[in-house]
């Protein structure tokens, strides 16, 4: 048998599809005499309009990160439609101004394009004469997806095509597979045993019926939705990527000239944290939360073999939440790989400094670490187990280590305050040192997150997001089956506010730069040196010794009465007076972060920090705020999978 996998746009151009390359190694460890060709077709885009039109970093960097407009997707409606500028003035006036002129210019211009893309794609997939073509459908790789497989089944009725990922995850691919009659088969839930089953009951003229998750249609073309296996795969089943020619095409792909590559893997699926606590916000693994790993010397040989079969030292990992294990597992292994390796992981924002430093030894140097807010608060309202003040201690001990972050400010929580945001905003300016968010937004109720299952939380009128109106041509009762992203009541914070924090994280964001706050413990004093801009002070000699103790006590998030005690214990006199009014002139001077009670201070340890941080407007530029967009029976992003995703 002939397999053709499909990464269309708009997945990410500088990492290969791991869904893909997963699929790709499992489907040829069961048949080995298959032929199994991954087509790139998110890196032929961005070639065939750059030779059509042209086409800037910035400009696909743009379209690729609108996901949550639709910007994106809608450029493909047209062609998924079959109706040229479908909805072109009703999309412009949808975005309201939202978008710069020229890009919506731009975008525009793609749309009115993206049917001749489509048709050409098609052709060159039918060309190569495949009995069965299957298509990866994660995040905005719907419209596109779609559309060229309605082009596939129009030039070749009798291949068969075959959708899974994250979009089709529970009743969003019952709705694909209904609405969509040229998709012939869907594949919902992780695909290392389903998708092979398929093609085993394709050759053999086989029942469907007892596939578990498979969406297929009965011989008067009814869609029939089987269970999805409650089950998860163990961490034993899962494979490593094959990602056979991906290099090599995005060296010869324009892509090459903007982004270096990396390698993606993945060491764990679901999460552990989610499994006790969701994340009222988090809509990630959708039905499969349960967390499991896989062997820690297992991994670690998975990610040498690749980095020594592509010579690619990049490394993204799509993991939701690192194994706690691995600290002490494959972490030294991989620090003793000799390798210099540059590995990016996923964390939950409780790390220890000790624990952060083991990381970085190990070569991982850049994290999402899910930090979310700086609200102690807001953070009990998404059950995120942390606090303020600990979020604020990452953000100091990565600054000492040297591990680079890529956070978001997320606001709009059903029962925060306007002091929740006031409090963190009051003390900003002593955090400009510290690695800023990438932007203030407003959290998005997704499919499969508490917020989307339980009303009594605060979300209880949900309709599908405005964009997929302008994307598909279906009624909306299907769109709320189809779609991930709702609309719904603003909670929360009002415009006052808001233009507050926006402020706030934009003068962050611009002193980030020129900011340094570090402190040196020489044992009988502490020395601390500032150039944040705005404080006036630049040198700090700690000598008394009850100060000393002080600060070296917060170097962990304490309240006062812990504090005045462990202090008191130390020294004779010490008032909780006393020791509120020091962190009141701390706070003054920009020394600790108070919140919920507690106070941390935030002066990193002197490390070379000028030379261990990134500067400059490109902070997370090719990094993905959702780890890849496609995999099939992987973790990207922590959504289950299924074919492709």
């Amino acid at each position: 048998m002939h397999i053709v996998l499909v990464d269309m746009p708009w997945s990410t151009v500088d990492a290969p599809s791991l869904s893909l390359g997963v699929l790709r190694r499992r489907v040829l460890d069961v048949f080995p005499g298959d032929v199994v060709d991954v087509v790139h077709a998110n890196l032929d885009f961005i070639d065939w309009v750059d030779a059509q039109v042209g086409f800037s970093f910035e400009e696909y960097d743009t379209f690729v990160s609108s996901y949550f407009s639709g910007h994106s997707e809608w450029i493909f409606s047209a062609a998924l439609n079959e109706r040229p500028r479908w909805k072109v003035a009703e999309f412009a006036e949808f975005l309201d101004g939202s978008v710069p002129e020229p890009m919506l210019a731009k975008a525009t211009e793609l749309h009115e394009l993206a049917p001749r893309y489509i048709e050409d794609i098609a052709a060159r997939i039918v060309a190569m004469g495949p009995d069965l073509v299957g298509f990866t459908a994660t995040f905005a790789q719907n419209a596109a997806a779609l559309a060229a497989a309605r082009a596939v089944k129009a030039l070749a009725p009798d291949v068969v095509t075959v959708f899974g990922g994250a979009n089709c995850e529970g009743p969003q691919g019952a709705a694909m597979h209904r609405n969509f009659p040229f998709v012939d088969y869907v594949v919902r839930g992780e695909g290392e045993l389903a998708f092979p089953a398929l093609l085993d009951a394709l050759r053999t003229r086989g029942e469907v019926s007892e596939i578990a998750g498979l969406c297929w249609r009965q011989p008067g073309g009814a869609s029939v939705a089987n269970r999805v296996e409650a089950r998860p795969l163990p961490a034993s089943a899962l494979v490593a990527p094959e990602f056979g020619d991906y290099f090599e095409r995005h060296a010869r792909s324009v892509a090459g000239a903007w982004v270096e590559p990396r390698l993606t893997v993945e060491g764990s699926r679901g999460c552990w944290w989610g499994e006790k606590h969701h994340c009222t916000f988090c809509g990630l693994n959708g039905s499969l939360m349960q967390f499991r790993s896989k062997d820690p010397g297992r991994f670690v040989d998975e990610i040498l073999g690749l980095v020594e079969r592509h010579r690619i030292l990049d490394v993204w990992v799509t993991d939701n939440i690192l194994d706690m294990a691995y600290l002490s597992s494959m972490a030294p292994r991989l620090r003793e790989s000799g390798y210099d390796l540059r590995i990016g992981y996923e964390i939950k924002a409780n790390l220890r400094r000790d624990q952060l430093e083991t990381l970085r030894a190990a070569g991982i140097t850049y994290m999402q670490p899910g930090v979310e807010n700086l609200s102690s608060h807001v953070l009990a309202l998404m059950d995120k187990g942390v606090s303020g003040c600990l979020n604020a201690r990452l953000l100091r001990d990565a600054e000492t280590v040297g591990i680079n972050l890529n956070w978001n400010y997320l606001y709009g929580f059903p029962g925060e305050t306007e002091a929740d945001y006031d409090n963190v905003i009051e003390q900003a300016a002593a955090l400009h040192h510290l690695m800023p968010p990438s932007n203030a937004t407003r959290l998005k109720v997704e499919r499969f997150s508490p917020y989307f299952d339980r009303p009594e939380l605060g979300f209880g009128d949900l309709r599908p997001a405005a964009q997929y109106a302008h994307i598909y041509d279906l009624p909306e009762a299907e769109l709320s089956e189809l779609v991930y992203v709702f609309d719904s009541p603003h909670r929360g914070i009002g415009a006052g506010c808001l233009d507050r924090l926006r402020a706030a994280v934009a003068a962050w964001k611009d002193a980030y730069p020129i900011s340094r706050l570090t402190h040196c413990d020489l044992g009988d004093h502490i020395v601390l040196v500032d150039s944040r801009p705005g404080f006036s002070w630049r040198l700090l000699d700690l000598t008394d010794p009850l100060e000393v103790t002080v600060f070296r006590l917060l170097d962990t998030p304490h309240g006062l009465a812990a504090l005045t005690r462990k202090a008191a214990a130390r020294h004779d006199g010490v008032t909780e007076d006393g020791i509120a009014a020091l962190l009141e002139r701390w706070r003054e001077l920009g020394l600790v972060f108070c919140d919920g009670g507690q106070a941390v201070h935030i002066a990193p340890a002197v490390a070379n920090q000028d030379l261990l941080r990134l500067n400059g407007d490109n902070l997370g530029r090719g990094e993905p705020l959702v780890p890849a967009l496609a995999r099939p029976v992987t973790t990207e992003t922590a959504v289950p999978a299924g074919v492709g995703r």
